[in-house]
């Protein structure tokens, strides 16, 4: 059985709700149920009462419940011991970032820290935001360069990094192409083409969409921005993504509109507030903060 399965059972019993759970873990309310009823599948018994609007834990899954919690928190001690061992043993650094590394020119700064602590061996994981946080919380990195739009809480210490704003991008033959700027509410009967739902990209949109009064219109999901841009140009959709990447973009065959009012995103660099950095941390830290 997955652990993390047991994480999303513990949050699920805590709050009652799917739609509130989901979105206290990062993740979909489809992949939570789905992960749900895997265990129950597995245990051979339902762990939660379905009668009512707000779910209840079954007779077994009150039960059941201090055993899973059990299992998780032995797992976060035990990472969290790994991880400050490795910490403390090595010279390296577990960082995180976002794949649009180079558009925001976190590529360089990676590049300055290995070029003046040539000693610091530099590990690099490529997430998405949502597993970038998640990886922080769990003591799998160090460091990470996340995308959010507002502050993320107060477990961890954020840096400011860059800033950036969402931007509808649209075949140049589309009616709404020749505009300077849209309200999101013009997209509501658009096919809207997203990245993938469990990232934060697709949160934000969908958010702002229902924010806008409607529910949007989603055609198609996907983890690379170039395939979205692709079926733009093949007429499939409008696709909502962050401004600065697809600007570097030539592309003849598509335009660039942006939203107005303007929804803004920001890239930070964040880390957990609960244990002092390793020395190629603080080292990485300090560059930062003179870049």
């Amino acid at each position: 059985m997955e652990i993390n399965y047991l994480r999303e059972f513990v949050v699920l019993a805590e709050v009652g709700n799917y739609l509130a759970a989901a979105d206290q873990l990062f993740m979909s309310q489809s992949s939570l149920s789905r992960h749900i009823k895997s265990m129950e599948e597995e245990l051979g018994i339902p762990l939660f009462d379905r009668t009512t609007r707000n779910i209840s834990l079954s007779e077994f899954g009150k039960t059941f419940l201090p055993y899973a919690s059990e299992i998780t928190q032995i797992q976060s001690k035990y990472q969290k011991a790994l991880f400050n061992y490795k910490r403390s043993s090595h010279g390296s650094l577990s960082i995180g970032s976002i794949p649009s590394m180079s558009q925001y020119k976190i590529i360089d700064l990676l590049f300055r820290f290995q070029q003046e602590y040539q000693d610091f061996t530099l590990n690099l994981i490529e997430q998405d935001s949502i597993q970038l946080i998640e990886m922080i919380e769990n003591n799998k990195l160090e460091l990470a360069f996340v995308r959010s739009s507002e502050d993320l809480g107060s477990q961890f210490q954020q840096i400011l990094f860059a800033e950036d704003t969402l931007a509808a991008i649209m075949p140049r033959t589309h009616p709404l192409a020749e505009k300077d700027a849209i309200g999101l509410e013009e997209l509501a009967n658009e096919t809207l083409l997203l990245l993938s739902s469990d990232t934060f990209m697709y949160h934000l949109c969908v958010d702002k969409c229902k924010k806008a009064g409607f529910e949007p219109i989603v055609g198609y999901t996907g983890r690379r921005s170039e395939n979205i841009i692709a079926l733009v140009e093949k007429g499939a959709g409008i696709a909502l993504l962050t401004q600065n990447p697809i600007m570097q973009l030539t592309n003849n065959n598509i335009s660039i509109v942006k939203i107005s009012p303007k929804i803004h995103t920001q890239i930070s660099l964040i880390y957990s507030k609960e244990h002092p950095l390793s020395l190629p941390a603080q080292k990485f830290v300090s560059l930062l903060d003179s870049h």
